[in-house]
């Protein structure tokens, strides 16, 4: 049974968590075996955690998860949190007797979303990684406000964590992992069309398609914090993963033909103010035809990306506090 989220491609279990009054939270991406990752980084401003590691260049091929979070540079402490659960059950990059966790991980900006972000001398994001691995899940998990997700906002609606997948070239999956929380807008205008629309499967975020027409204000740019330039508020972070056999050098590929999928779902996508990343994974023994079938992989990739990005939009329910942003589901249902 598919369930059009991550935990389609076998052997990867998705766990979040998060704080109501810190407005922010928490996503865990394990995996039961070390898997063959690399990144791409487009946007202008991230914030990462042992993104050297997946350097081409760099030693580790594989690693034990994904740490994904809110909190700007302190959510950066979530792939700790998960690294003490991982460690807990001895998981970890051999090396001698010792064994090391290795769990790259990004952050979104979300300080600003109106939760109480005073916590103190440290921040609760160890915790809340550890928290968010101990409820991972190889089955179904919450989109919208949940995790990672729980305190992203975009230029016009709440934001949120987004998941879809597809089955191609004779049975390999590939799914995405998204956390939606871009300088830019997912919808077309204010209005309820997404720019993911064409790609849309069995009416996953709405089935309302696209306008009847183009207009001028349509096109208008709609950017978060153009009134008062607040930089850094910005980031969409994916995780794309596949049961196909990949090298770290495909994963790399794969990575940078998953990013197309940013410009198919968010309008503007990879600018100054934004860190957006794809992390890219396999697992798996399926094989994969390195030229012509590594480029349809990543068309498709590059589908399930687009997807995830208005699905985290349209699972989106609007914080309780005073002016945030209304959610897309607020303006017109579901």
């Amino acid at each position: 049974m598919t369930r059009n989220l991550l935990t389609d491609v076998a052997g990867i279990s998705v766990g979040n968590a998060h704080d109501e009054a810190l407005a922010s939270g928490a996503t865990a991406i394990l995996f039961e075996t070390p898997a063959v990752a690399a990144l791409d980084i487009r946007g202008g401003g991230p914030g990462t955690r042992d993104s050297a590691l997946l350097d081409l260049a760099n030693t580790v091929e594989r690693i034990d998860g994904l740490a994904l979070s809110g909190g700007s540079a302190f959510g950066l402490e979530t792939g700790g949190g998960i690294q003490a659960w991982l460690a807990a059950q001895g998981r970890g990059f051999a090396i001698g007797d010792a064994r090391v966790p290795i769990v790259p991980g990004a952050v979104v900006f979300d300080l600003l979303n109106g939760g109480n972000k005073k916590w103190g001398r440290f921040s609760p994001y160890r915790d809340l990684g550890f928290a968010a691995a101990e409820n991972a899940t190889t089955d179904d998990f919450a989109l919208g406000n949940a995790g990672a997700g729980y305190g992203a906002t975009t230029a016009n609606y709440k934001g949120g964590l987004g998941s879809a997948s597809t089955t191609v070239l004779d049975g390999i999956t590939v799914a995405a992992l998204a956390v939606v929380n871009a300088v830019g807008t997912v919808t077309v205008g204010d209005g309820p069309w997404f720019w993911s629309a064409p790609f849309e499967e069995n009416g996953e975020f709405g089935g309302r398609g696209l306008p009847p027409a183009f207009t001028p204000d349509m096109r208008t740019a709609r950017l978060k914090g153009a009134d008062n330039a607040r930089a850094g508020e910005n980031t969409t972070l994916v995780v794309v993963a596949t049961d196909a056999a990949l090298t770290k050098p495909q994963a790399r590929r794969l990575a940078i033909l998953a990013q197309t999928g940013f410009a198919r779902a968010i309008y503007p996508a990879h600018a100054p103010l934004d860190g957006d990343i794809v992390f890219a994974v396999s697992l798996g023994d399926k094989p994969v035809e390195p030229l012509y079938g590594l480029t349809q992989l990543g068309m498709f990739a590059a589908n399930v990306v687009a997807r995830a990005i208005a699905r985290g939009v349209y699972e989106a329910h609007a914080l309780p506090f005073a002016d945030t942003l209304p959610a897309w589901r607020d303006r017109f249902g579901t």
